[in-house]
Protein backbone atom coordinates (compact mmCIF):
# COMPACT_ATOMS: atom_id res chain seq x y z
CA UNK A 1 0.00 0.00 0.00
CA UNK A 2 1.28 3.01 -0.78
CA UNK A 3 1.33 6.81 1.15
CA UNK A 4 -1.77 8.10 -0.25
CA UNK A 5 -4.18 5.66 0.22
CA UNK A 6 -1.90 5.20 3.91
CA UNK A 7 -2.95 8.28 5.08
CA UNK A 8 -6.94 8.47 3.63
CA UNK A 9 -6.79 4.85 5.67
CA UNK A 10 -5.28 6.24 8.99
CA UNK A 11 -7.60 9.40 8.99
CA UNK A 12 -11.00 7.41 8.43
CA UNK A 13 -9.69 5.17 10.98
CA UNK A 14 -9.10 7.95 13.51
CA UNK A 15 -12.77 9.98 12.20
CA UNK A 16 -14.55 6.45 12.76
CA UNK A 17 -12.48 5.81 16.04
CA UNK A 18 -13.01 9.59 17.75
CA UNK A 19 -16.81 9.43 16.86
CA UNK A 20 -16.84 5.66 18.62
CA UNK A 21 -16.08 7.09 21.95
CA UNK A 22 -17.59 10.24 21.71
CA UNK A 23 -20.69 8.00 21.64
CA UNK A 24 -19.75 5.35 23.74
CA UNK A 25 -17.51 7.72 26.59
CA UNK A 26 -17.28 11.15 26.01
CA UNK A 27 -18.63 13.38 23.74
CA UNK A 28 -14.74 15.77 24.25
CA UNK A 29 -13.36 13.24 21.68
CA UNK A 30 -15.06 15.25 18.95
CA UNK A 31 -12.44 17.60 19.35
CA UNK A 32 -9.85 14.98 18.04
CA UNK A 33 -12.18 14.64 14.72
CA UNK A 34 -12.10 17.87 14.38
CA UNK A 35 -8.09 18.08 14.65
CA UNK A 36 -7.94 15.42 11.88
CA UNK A 37 -10.35 17.62 9.47
CA UNK A 38 -8.19 20.79 10.13
CA UNK A 39 -5.32 18.77 9.05
CA UNK A 40 -6.90 17.29 6.75
CA UNK A 41 -7.93 20.76 5.32
CA UNK A 42 -4.28 22.66 5.89
CA UNK A 43 -2.68 19.59 4.10
CA UNK A 44 -4.47 20.55 1.00
CA UNK A 45 -3.10 23.81 1.01
CA UNK A 46 -0.02 23.59 1.96
CA UNK A 47 1.23 20.02 1.07
CA UNK A 48 2.34 19.10 4.55
CA UNK A 49 0.81 16.53 6.90
CA UNK A 50 2.62 15.22 9.56
CA UNK A 51 1.11 11.67 9.00
CA UNK A 52 3.06 11.52 5.57
CA UNK A 53 6.26 12.40 7.34
CA UNK A 54 5.60 9.74 9.76
CA UNK A 55 4.78 7.41 6.95
CA UNK A 56 8.11 8.13 5.37
CA UNK A 57 9.98 7.70 8.44
CA UNK A 58 8.80 4.41 8.43
CA UNK A 59 9.80 2.95 4.67
CA UNK A 60 6.01 3.42 3.47
CA UNK A 61 6.55 3.76 -0.57
CA UNK A 62 5.00 6.80 -2.07
CA UNK A 63 4.64 5.55 -5.48
CA UNK A 64 4.38 2.43 -7.08
CA UNK A 65 7.79 1.32 -9.04
CA UNK A 66 7.61 2.18 -12.66
CA UNK A 67 9.01 -0.08 -14.33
Amino acid sequence: MYIDRMLRLIAGFFVMLSLILAHFHNPNWLWFTGFVGLNLFQSAFTNWCPMMTILEKLGVPKFPERG
